[in-house]
């Protein structure tokens, strides 16, 4: 029993010194020995680059511009014209060259010589020339005021003007070059002008209807320029302003 006591008493005190020298031993280990972020991003067949290596990439302040709110508004206005311009050139080309797309800007916008015939923010843009339709349809409530939209002589006033229904035409010289402009559908009775008379800008000639060839409250409104047709709504935008 002796021999066998000795012998689990030094297996004991074996067990003890290698449970305290090995920890020691793996924190003696030297730092070279451990394996780096590098290695291990190596053995992936990958590039690590650590914060002390990294560069910023150059900022290129050419791509953006700080605008105003009037710049924008500018900018936007100016981007809506050429739309429609656009349009009406892509019309002119659907419609044998009776369009005339050229000569929009007869007077300075703004300058009170051209006015919209209807107030601003009274109506929603609706259709425009194309298709046999030689106007723009501009969607308002049932007695709207509508106004001449520059001064000259009125040539028709009629309660049954073919299909417009109620409508006027009036001959100006807007900027050197023969106009005429025609306001159609208006309200029975409502007629302000007559035909001889002379018209101020933005005199009251009626009031929105749907008289005529209408299924809604509209006014249809044309322009010719030199007996060309035009898109109204670019004309409006590059003489009313």
């Amino acid at each position: 029993m002796k021999p066998l006591r000795s012998v689990a008493i030094f297996a004991a005190v074996g067990a003890l010194v290698a449970a305290i020298a090995l920890p020691a031993y793996a924190a003696a280990k030297p730092a070279e020995a451990a394996t780096t972020i590098q290695q291990l991003a190596a053995d992936d067949a990958q590039s690590l680059v650590v914060a002390s290596q990294a560069t910023a990439a150059p900022l290129s302040r050419g791509t953006f511009t700080a605008t105003t709110p009037d710049e924008i508004a500018k900018k936007k206005a100016e981007e809506a014209a050429a739309a429609r311009a656009a349009a009406a050139a892509k019309v002119a080309s659907t419609a044998g060259g009776r369009v005339n797309t050229a000569g929009y800007a007869l007077v300075a916008p703004g300058s009170g010589e051209v006015r919209y015939p209807l107030p601003p923010g009274s109506y929603t843009e609706g259709r425009t020339i194309g298709g046999g339709h030689q106007g723009v349809d501009m969607l308002a409530p049932a007695g709207t005021p509508i106004y001449a939209t520059a001064a000259g002589v009125v040539r028709v006033s009629s309660e049954s003007y073919y299909g417009y229904g109620v409508g006027v035409v009036i001959d100006h010289v807007i900027g050197g070059q023969r106009v005429s402009s025609t306001y159609g559908h208006m309200t029975y009775g409502s007629r302000q002008v007559q035909a001889g008379q002379s018209v101020s800008a933005g005199q009251l000639i009626g009031f929105v209807g749907s008289t005529g060839r209408s299924t809604a409250n509209h006014l249809h409104f044309e322009v010719f320029i030199n007996g060309g047709i035009v898109e109204p709504y670019s004309w409006l935008a590059a003489n009313a302003g």
